[in-house]
């Protein structure tokens, strides 16, 4: 039995959930995969999934297993683009997952500048609104607008982004440009959600101040509540990178400024460095070069 080969069709099929997504992700036939699995659980003397008719879900044995099995092949991994590390010409792929707004304007763009750069590599970018777990759905890097919370990942500063609130112009003529955060308690805001449905955070005289906002009108998606604003139907709450565009063509503006909480940190974040292979350490290297001063 090939032993890296057996750990490799065992981790596809814990991130794919299944036997035929690991064969499909592998390239491979699905008897040759269910082989290869039985031949793993024989050598171990264990039960590596309770298998479904949907799914097969990860024993505790397996559980533990994988993540020994994630840094087998890490160092196999690593060891395999040695060569090409020396050479500065990483090899293989990249998961890299980011939030999805952020990710179409400005990831996207420095991953496919990535590959332009270098042919050998290639990358799946998952674009999602929720906190990945990169150790459990097995993701290489993430990118995040929020302080590092997990102490098993290293971060990495990108840059900084402020967090805004807008109106449209028009609205700001009807209602007044506010002078104090508190001024919002009294009049229409436009609502993301879960991200803002809770008081919005300002600062003032250093301290923080919550500010609870309500409106007619909420969404779940950040695009639709934007255009919202800039419709005239309240001021909102987003990021500074959400609205530029809108802030640049006149549908929005800016205000409050004086008030706005300390900027959110954009983060790198990966698994711990000791193992990391070498087309990821190229690729922590691009991007902190692709966001070096970014500040939003």
């Amino acid at each position: 039995m090939d032993r890296l080969k057996a750990m490799q069709t065992f981790v596809q099929i814990a991130d794919q959930g299944s036997l035929t997504g690991a064969a499909r992700a592998l390239d491979s036939s699905l008897p040759a995969v269910v082989r290869s699995l039985a031949g793993l659980e024989a050598h171990l003397g264990v039960r590596l999934f309770h298998r479904t008719t949907r799914r097969n879900a990860l024993t505790e044995e397996g559980r533990h297993y994988l993540q020994s099995a994630r840094e087998v092949l890490a160092a196999a991994d690593a060891a395999d683009n040695a060569m090409a590390r020396e050479a500065g010409e990483p090899v293989g792929r990249l998961t890299v997952t980011a939030p999805v707004m952020f990710g179409h304007m400005y990831v996207s763009p420095a991953v496919t500048r990535f590959l332009q750069r270098y042919e050998k590599m290639r990358c799946s970018v998952l674009l999602q609104d929720r906190k990945v777990d990169l150790l459990e759905e097995g993701i290489d890097v993430g990118i995040r607008i929020s302080e590092l919370e997990d102490s098993s990942l290293v971060a990495q500063a990108l840059g900084t982004i402020r967090r805004v609130v807008v109106a449209s112009p028009a609205f700001l003529k009807q209602h007044g440009v506010p002078a104090h955060p508190d001024a919002l308690r009294n009049v229409d805001c436009v609502h993301i959600h879960p991200a803002n449905i809770g008081p919005w955070t300002f600062r003032v005289a250093g301290k923080s101040l919550a500010v609870q906002t309500a409106g007619r009108i909420e969404f779940n998606h950040i695009a639709p509540a934007i255009e919202a604003c800039a419709a005239g139907m309240g001021f909102g709450s987003f990021f500074s990178y959400q609205v530029l565009p809108h802030v640049a063509q006149g549908r929005l503006r800016i205000v409050l400024e004086d008030f706005e909480p300390p900027p959110r940190p954009v983060s790198l974040i990966y698994p711990h460095a000791r193992l990391m292979p070498a087309r990821t350490r190229a690729f922590v290297e691009w991007m902190k070069q692709e966001f070096s001063g970014f500040a939003l």
